[in-house]
């Protein structure tokens, strides 16, 4: 018994359409569903390494603003340092100089007060004299 030839006409249509859609449409969707999925891990992957660059930078920056930090505080603390050496030397040169003046004064005080003394002894020795002088009659 012979098949009936529609039967391998219909086969033959199905393998013809099945050869054609696989050329014209299953393999062009193969082909861009594979360049698509290609493209997205290709995204991916740029992202992951623009977020690792990116972590790098910010810590790369971190630290040198810390280092930065660390070298403003070194100096405010260096001229923290000198600011009070030079006023304790301007303490120290005050204190010299208000001394010195002091001990000038106190000497010229001493000798003025020497001097006062010496004059009133010799003016009270005059009004002594003189009023020996005029009590005697002289």
């Amino acid at each position: 018994m012979l098949p009936d030839l529609s039967i391998i006409w219909v086969i033959l249509a199905v393998l013809i359409l099945a050869f054609a859609l696989d050329r014209l449409l299953f393999k062009p969707l193969a082909r861009s569903l594979g360049q698509r999925q290609a493209a997205v891990t290709s995204a991916l992957e740029l992202a992951e390494s623009a977020a690792s660059r990116a972590q790098a930078a910010t810590t790369e920056f971190a630290a040198k603003v810390g280092a930065a930090r660390a070298e403003i505080y070194k100096q405010m603390d260096e001229r923290r340092k000198a600011a009070e050496g030079y006023r304790t030397e301007v303490l120290n040169k005050t204190r010299a100089e208000i001394e010195s003046t002091v001990a000038h004064a106190r000497t010229e005080l001493e000798q003025q007060t020497a001097q006062a003394r010496a004059r009133l002894q010799q003016d009270a020795d005059a009004l002594g004299r003189e009023i020996a002088d005029k009590v005697l009659g002289r």
